[in-house]
């Protein structure tokens, strides 16, 4: 109750300093007073174990939110208050129960039992503590080898990808079997239903076992890698990705898809990257019938070699296909080595220079032409 008025008197005095410390001196009269309060009733008043360890944690409480205010109020950074307040937390609660001792003891007395065993407040933060050391524990190694594995120069892309995901589960598995022996597990306990519940969990997590075994296969196969340009039904695009479920296509629209690594082992996949990157495009072109073919094709095989992504070896050819309705039907063929960045945008570039050295030089591109015989017109000209 003194909190804010306390704070409101010392806004109306004039200076830096009073309004800079009003919310702070408004708060350490709060928890002072709470901190008071709480002693009193712990002392005075007979509790049970539990009351008591909840009195003494309120206190606790109190006396680290008034740390950590006071903490900020002279400038300590956030991380350094938030440190000392936990100190405070523990110094507090410590304290008002007696010692380290007496808290222990206090916790070990709010549980229950079922059958032998018995569950208390204790052997719970215990279990939390163990584990949010071994999830800690896990990822710095996980990291550590993802790290270390990553700058293996003897290793490329795909299998340095293998060995983190084996070493992740290997990571993983230490920290599981670590746990159960620091927790005391007796897995005997659950044989009973050990054999409905791997039944349930295996129905259950089947496809995503499966895609787990997929995407290993795909790793040791080498049969898709990242960076790969790969059609999958009317998908295609360069891997990004092959995770634990699923393999990450990135489609030249920015769009990512995400394909099961299953799918990838029993459907059609079409690399284009598997063992070699190159990659011929076929680019269709009409040349009328009253140009000169011998220039029109020597013109267009120009227009290939200038384009930039465009390989000298091997050297980009034209073929004549056919003899079509309005134009003599030819087809540019030019390689390239890095499908992942598409194949449209070369095509645009063969094609705006085919279209330059024509104008040039005189080759006429025919617009589409069809012979129209009117047979109604002809039968009233025999009439007549």
């Amino acid at each position: 109750m003194a909190g804010p008025p306390l704070a409101a008197r010392l806004a109306q005095i004039e200076g830096r300093f009073a309004s800079k410390y009003a919310e702070a001196m408004s708060v350490v009269v709060r928890n002072a007073a709470v901190i008071l309060l709480l002693l009193l009733s712990f002392k005075l008043v007979a509790l049970s174990p539990l009351g008591d360890l909840l009195a003494a944690l309120g206190i606790g409480l109190a006396a680290a939110l008034l740390a950590f205010r006071l903490a900020r109020a002279g400038g300590l950074r956030w991380l350094a208050a938030m440190a000392l307040g936990t100190f405070a937390l523990l110094v507090a609660t410590i304290g008002t129960l007696g010692g380290l001792a007496p808290l222990l003891q206090g916790m070990s007395d709010v549980g229950f039992s079922v059958g032998k065993h018995r569950f208390s407040l204790l052997t719970a933060i215990n279990s939390l503590i163990i584990v949010a050391i071994l999830y800690a524990a896990a990822r710095l190694a996980n990291q550590v080898l993802h790290h270390l594995i990553g700058r293996a120069s003897g290793l490329d892309a795909a299998q340095q990808l293998l060995v983190q995901k084996l070493a992740g589960i290997g990571v993983i598995v230490v920290a599981v079997l670590l746990g159960i022996d620091l927790l005391g597990l007796d897995l005997t306990a659950l044989t009973v239903f050990s054999g409905a519940v791997g039944l349930a969990v295996g129905f259950g997590l089947q496809k995503t076992f499966g895609n787990l075994i997929a995407g290993l296969i795909l790793l040791m196969d080498r049969s898709v890698k990242p960076g790969d340009v790969i059609v999958v039904g009317d998908t295609f695009g360069a891997v990004g990705k092959i995770g634990v479920r699923a393999v990450s296509v990135v489609t030249r629209d920015g769009k990512e898809h995400l394909i099961p690594n299953e799918q990838l082992m029993t459907e059609a996949v079409e690399n284009w990257s598997y063992s070699d990157r190159n990659v011929r495009i076929h680019i269709p072109v009409g040349v009328g019938y009253g140009s000169d073919l011998a220039l029109a094709q020597k013109l267009m095989i120009e227009a290939a070699s200038e384009a930039t992504r465009v390989l000298d070896d091997p050297k980009p050819s034209v073929w004549l296909k056919g003899f079509g309705d309005s134009s003599v039907d030819h087809e540019i063929l030019a390689w390239i080595g890095d499908p992942e960045l598409g194949v449209g945008n070369v095509r645009s570039d063969i094609l705006n220079r085919v279209w330059r050295l024509f104008s040039e030089k005189g080759i006429e591109i025919p617009f589409p032409q069809r012979d129209v015989h009117i047979r109604s017109m002809a039968s009233a000209e025999m009439a007549k």
